[in-house]
């Protein structure tokens, strides 16, 4: 059901549906399930926490925060999280292209008893915005991000636009 809802907000950005301030595009997919914390805040070296990324793989690896776990939107499994993560009071970011998906596994978390969950304002395309560095899976600063799409490519306004991962020619199979 989470998967035909994420289709379904999709579909209308497509059809033009416009938002003038990213604060009206959160206002219009999220409930506030789930406090926001603020990029600059999460940034802070005081801030400790378990950051999960609810974006596929695929946006993952061009790209991600710092000692993201990629957990996923698609085949979430809150099972694993909780075997990695028992302390429910442990405090859990979780973000994802903008801040709609994050909201939706941030929900799970808390349903099943976690207490000190929060969805990163804007997402990573927020933290890119504001100067911050993003990560290549192999450690090493990047400027890329993956859009997710074209439609919501708009909201990055800092950084290179990826739509899709490039094949790598220069490795050879067994």
């Amino acid at each position: 059901m989470k998967n035909i809802l994420f289709y379904i907000l999709v579909l209308t950005s497509v059809l033009g549906y416009s938002q003038e301030t990213l604060s009206e595009l959160l206002k219009q997919y999220n409930d506030n399930g789930v406090p926001y914390i603020s990029v600059e805040e999460l940034a802070m070296p005081k801030t400790k926490a378990v950051i999960l990324d609810s974006r596929e793989t695929k946006e993952y690896e061009v790209s991600h925060l710092k000692d993201a776990i990629c957990v996923g939107y698609d085949n979430f499994n809150i099972d694993s999280i909780q075997k990695l993560y028992p302390n429910k009071d442990e405090k859990i970011v979780v973000y994802c292209s903008l801040g709609i998906r994050s909201e939706t596994i941030g929900e799970l978390l808390k349903k099943v008893g976690y207490t000190n969950v929060y969805n990163l304002y804007g997402g990573i395309f927020e933290w890119k915005n504001k100067g911050f560095t993003v990560l290549t899976p192999e450690g090493k600063a990047t400027e890329k991000i993956h859009t997710f799409n074209k439609d919501w490519s708009k909201w990055l306004k800092n950084g290179e636009k990826v739509y899709e991962i490039p094949i790598d020619t220069t490795k050879k199979e067994d």
